[in-house]
């Protein structure tokens, strides 16, 4: 389980930017960023426990969004709404439960990898030939050598994200980013209902 301030410190520790490890080789290749816009489909799994989540990424709009979607979860799917101003929202409409916290920085900038990386060579993953870095501690992220695009991502709570299909400048309509009516009171400011977080939900990314 990942309780909500261990990854907002865990966000804050991303976001710093860090000088290359002195021990990095000048040969050794950089993570490819992010684009600016994209789309992944991804299969989570947490010691057994698995679910499938769509991530959209948009950072000109500065916002990221996780839908997730608990393998035979009644109440599926949960929502992990996050913007550039440093607030998220998590909320599950089927049960109306919303969440929001101030996490004080916003999204992944597209190039978060890169400061800090330390480079581990090439391994294979599901028959994906790919460049590994790690960062922080925290999170081994795989990329495919021919198509620059990542395969799967290993955090250090065990959790692991496999990375389905990945397309490069999809768009979420804007709609689908406002976080629901109950999430806000009358007068506009943010409510809070019990049981619209879940101590597992997927981040850094959210990460990421």
């Amino acid at each position: 389980m990942m309780p909500l301030l261990p990854v907002a410190f865990l966000l804050l520790l991303l976001c710093l930017p860090e000088a290359p490890p002195a021990s990095a080789a000048a040969g050794d290749p950089n993570p490819t960023p992010w684009p600016p816009q994209f789309h992944a489909k991804l299969v989570m799994d947490y010691h057994g426990n698995l679910s499938v989540a769509d991530l959209w990424y948009d950072w000109p709009g500065g916002r990221n969004l996780h839908v997730t979607r608990y393998q035979l979860a009644a109440d599926a799917p949960f929502y992990d709404n996050e913007w550039n101003n440093g607030t998220s929202f998590f909320y599950t409409p089927s049960r109306r439960a919303c969440h929001s916290a101030a996490v004080g920085v916003g999204i992944l900038r597209p190039d978060w990898l890169r400061p800090g990386a330390v480079y581990l060579g090439r391994r294979d993953a599901g028959g994906f030939d790919c460049h590994v870095w790690a960062k922080a501690d925290f999170i081994t992220y795989y990329e495919d050598v021919k198509t620059k695009r990542p395969v799967k991502w290993v955090f250090y709570t065990g959790r692991i994200a496999y990375v389905m299909s990945f397309e490069v400048g999809a768009v979420l309509e804007d709609a689908a980013w406002q976080a629901p009516e109950y999430c806000f009171n009358k007068d506009g400011g943010i409510a809070e209902t019990a049981g619209g977080h879940r101590d597992d939900s997927f981040a850094p990314w959210s990460v990421l």
